[in-house]
């Protein structure tokens, strides 16, 4: 048969990891292209926020982490900045 449907192609999204259709909003932190576009905070009780805020925050604390080559044993963990990037 020539007619059949397609599964579509899932991408991650680059802060959250969750899987996003290409070219749309990532609905779980709201972001499109590196820019937030959607607040999806503000729709939230005060609680749920506070989750959220606390999932998002881990989740950029294990990039910063994996970035860093994973380093342990009491090393300092600080956020990468264009000047040491440029110097590689």
């Amino acid at each position: 048969m020539h007619i059949f449907i397609k599964q579509p192609s899932f991408s991650k999204c680059p802060k959250c990891g969750k899987p996003v259709l290409s070219h749309t909003v990532c609905f779980n932190c709201g972001l499109y292209k590196g820019v937030q576009v959607i607040d999806v905070l503000k729709k939230l009780t005060k609680k749920e926020r506070k989750a959220k805020e606390k999932e998002i925050a881990v989740k950029d604390q294990a990039s910063v982490y994996r970035s860093e080559g994973g380093k342990e044993g009491g090393a300092e963990k600080k956020p990468l900045n264009w000047e040491e990037l440029s110097k590689k």
